[in-house]
């Protein structure tokens, strides 16, 4: 979906134009950069009448994460939707979800290690957002664990109201939300609790807007379903876009088989790669002057323009002087039109990101322990 098409979609809800101005410019910072927005009915209501699901006037929203590695560029995307979402002065939680790793197979199950794995998350998401106060309160970001809110009975007495009525195939579609085939789990009964768990989550947590990557929207109708079943509140969702592999060609798919993942060096950058690897990476980038479609124009597109507002290219000084592109339209055609050598492109696109990364190296040099330790588990 095009930016044009979401912002128009968030004027026409119902209600946005009965809001005050500042009202609907926090609700357009919140939502205007995501591919797609599902009922922001709810998120309209809660600016107009000053309180959230949870009863009080602080929106709350909430991105959840299986410990399972290092991070990957993709976080950048998530870490970008999560500043605007506390420059709106929302409240950003980020869900660490120690026990749904564990029925995933994180780890091989081992839930000290991933454990391990969450505290390096608390610590990425802090250097990503530039350190934010932290906290409950509107413009504050909070960590919060699966295994806390899972010590309730009612947690539980939760789940399996979200698995009532839902049917073994209606679940199976869901799992590629753990990124597995529908054919994947049929030997394993805890898998087929995973989306009730993730659903039970926003409910049990009074969740106003929750934030993924388009590869989780099957779980987010899945928790719009059961409210409805329910007659409880239908969060928000918002989905950002999938930032495909380095190696990724031609059309994007609905199963994201596409998409970035650690599991797959080659074609992976992680934020903690050096300059330097970074652009060794890229140059092995997919980008062709005859196809518009590349992972160099998602990571331009999704990262570096929506971060820094500008890809900034220098190339050798004897094949070409240094440029500035504001657009992704303008940068793509001096691709395809040959204004733009596509190795100089990938090294634009590859410092930017780069840049955007520095807080988190300078975070980690003052502050190794978490990093060290997950280097330690996977060496």
């Amino acid at each position: 979906m095009s930016a044009d098409s979401v912002i128009d979609g968030i004027r026409n809800t119902s209600g946005f134009d009965l809001l005050a101005e500042d009202q609907q410019e926090r609700i357009l910072k919140m939502a205007a950069s995501v591919e797609e927005a599902v009922g922001l009915d709810h998120l309209v209501h809660c600016l107009a009448d000053q309180t959230s699901a949870s009863g009080n006037d602080v929106v709350q929203c909430y991105v959840g994460f299986e410990p399972s590695g290092k991070a990957h560029i993709g976080w950048k995307v998530l870490a970008l939707q999560l500043r605007r979402m506390l420059d709106a002065r929302a409240n950003v939680m980020v869900f660490l979800a120690d026990w749904h790793a564990w029925v995933n197979d994180k780890f091989s199950g081992n839930m000290e290690a991933i454990q391990t794995t969450a505290r390096y998350m608390e610590d990425t998401f802090r250097a990503l957002l530039h350190h934010p106060p932290e906290g409950t309160g509107p413009g504050e970001l909070q960590f919060k664990w699966a295994s806390e809110v899972m010590e309730s009975g009612e947690y539980w007495a939760r789940v399996l109201k979200c698995s009532k009525g839902a049917t073994l195939a209606m679940v199976r579609k869901t799992f590629t939300i753990m990124g597995r085939d529908e054919a994947s789990s049929d030997h394993d009964l805890s898998k087929f609790f995973y989306p009730a768990m993730q659903a039970a989550d926003i409910f049990e947590m009074d969740i106003d807007v929750a934030i993924g990557g388009m590869d989780q929207r099957k779980a987010h109708m899945f928790m719009r379903d059961v409210a409805s079943k329910h007659g409880w509140k239908k969060a928000t969702c918002l989905h950002t876009p999938i930032i495909s592999s380095l190696k990724a060609s031609g059309s994007r798919m609905e199963s994201f088989d596409h998409k970035m993942s650690k599991s797959n060096p080659g074609g992976a950058l992680l934020l903690h790669d050096t300059p330097e690897q970074i652009r060794k990476k890229m140059r092995k980038a997919y980008i062709s002057p005859e196809d518009p479609q590349s992972p160099v124009y998602e990571l331009a597109e999704h990262i570096v323009l929506a971060e820094f507002g500008e890809i900034v290219v220098t190339p050798d000084p004897r094949f070409g002087e240094p440029s500035t592109w504001t657009t992704l339209e303008e940068f793509r055609t001096a691709v395809m039109d040959g204004t733009l050598h596509p190795l100089d492109a990938k090294f634009g696109v590859a410092d930017g990101l780069a840049r955007g990364l520095n807080s988190v190296e300078a975070h980690f040099e003052q502050h190794p322990e978490h990093l060290d330790a997950v280097n330690a588990l996977l060496n």
